[in-house]
């Protein structure tokens, strides 16, 4: 949602692939928190669609900081030849669920 804008509960539980009803209970506490927030769909007035706040897009910001310093952390014990391996072999392993 924080990059690709509003989006159906339905879409976003099949991108991340939980159930609707999970993804209900999630968005809800999400709104509770303040992250996110439900908006009309201009095209469904049947629809209502997810949305990050402001409030959301910060905290999702921290989050990815917070991954990315631990990540450098974490692969900061391989060389540079090994990172690449193991990118290539984690690369394969991705390309062949995708299959």
């Amino acid at each position: 949602m924080n990059r690709c804008g509003p989006v159906r509960l339905t879409d976003l539980a099949r991108t991340v692939g939980i159930t609707q009803g999970t993804a209900s209970t999630l968005a809800e506490a999400l709104v509770r928190e303040g992250l996110i927030e439900r908006c009309a769909d201009d095209s469904d007035r049947r629809v209502t669609l997810l949305q990050t706040t402001e409030a959301g897009r910060r905290q999702a910001e921290t989050w990815a900081t917070a991954y990315t310093a631990a990540a450098h952390e974490l692969f900061s014990i391989l060389s540079t030849k090994e990172q690449l391996l193991l990118t290539d072999l984690l690369q394969r392993l991705a390309d062949a669920v995708g299959d």
